[in-house]
């Protein structure tokens, strides 16, 4: 009986590799690519709103423009504003800094249809993102590479507070809009399109261990059923993003 040239095994190996593999007329293997996840968070502009706040869209972007006044209480204010409430929170450590909200015209503008960065980039000390109440986010920083072990301290009943130019932000969960909307509430957008969700998703709360490298992850969300990448808010370092932006930043400008 005449032996086969390849051992039934080597054969079958063989026809796994023309099936799973094509190649051009170069005989250079075409990879298979995944689809790009194709998100559009046109749906959640209606949710922004403040004072001295307004966006516009133009093609596949969106711009914000924003005073930067929160809407509630803050010991912050002027003394002669109607917000002027003097700290009442649970930090007995708490001392205020010496500045005061002030309003500004900061403008962001972001991609409606965010994708992963091939090069992530590295969080701006100042504004990265924008609230649904107006008031920006800053990163989890008190300066290059400070921690905010110490500034902390000097935030407001409600987790905010100014710098020196008079920026209101918040670093943190912001508290106002937690406890209004809910913990595992859509708290605004990140400059590089993706959202910020509260602290708690489907009933649990979101510890860092359950988030990537940049503070995000991908699941379906009440505005988002279909699933998108998004970034959570916990209650440790670094409490809202992480090594950078997850997508590509659009422009901020003040």
């Amino acid at each position: 009986m005449r032996k086969l040239k390849y051992p039934i095994q080597f054969s079958l190996l063989l026809l796994f590799i023309s099936i799973a593999c094509s190649s051009d007329g170069n005989n250079e293997v075409v990879k298979k690519i995944e689809p790009e996840a194709n998100y559009d968070i046109s749906s959640i502009l209606t949710k922004f709103e403040g004072t001295g706040l307004s966006y516009s869209t133009s093609g596949n972007t969106v711009t914000f423009t924003t005073q930067n006044l929160p809407n509630h209480t803050s010991p912050y204010w002027p003394t002669n504003n109607p917000l002027y409430e003097v700290y009442n929170g649970a930090n007995s450590s708490w001392r205020q800094n010496p500045n005061e909200i002030a309003e500004q015209n900061i403008v962001l503008t972001i991609n409606l249809n965010p994708k992963e960065a091939l090069n992530k980039e590295a969080t701006p000390l100042g504004p990265i993102g924008i609230s649904r109440n107006g008031v920006v986010f800053f990163n989890q920083y008190a300066g290059p590479d400070l921690p905010l072990t110490n500034e902390i301290n000097s935030f407001d009943q409600w987790l905010g507070h100014p710098t020196g130019g008079s920026i209101y932000h918040y670093h943190i969960e912001p508290t106002y809009l937690t406890t209004t909307f809910g913990e595992d509430a859509f708290l605004g957008l990140l400059a590089d399109g993706f959202p910020v969700y509260g602290p708690v998703e489907n009933g649990e709360t979101i510890s860092n261990t359950d988030l990537d490298a940049y503070h995000g992850h991908t699941s379906a969300t009440t505005d988002f059923p279909d699933g998108i990448y998004h970034y959570h808010i916990t209650s440790e370092d670094p409490y809202l993003n992480g090594n950078g932006y997850f997508g590509t930043p659009g422009n901020i400008s003040r």
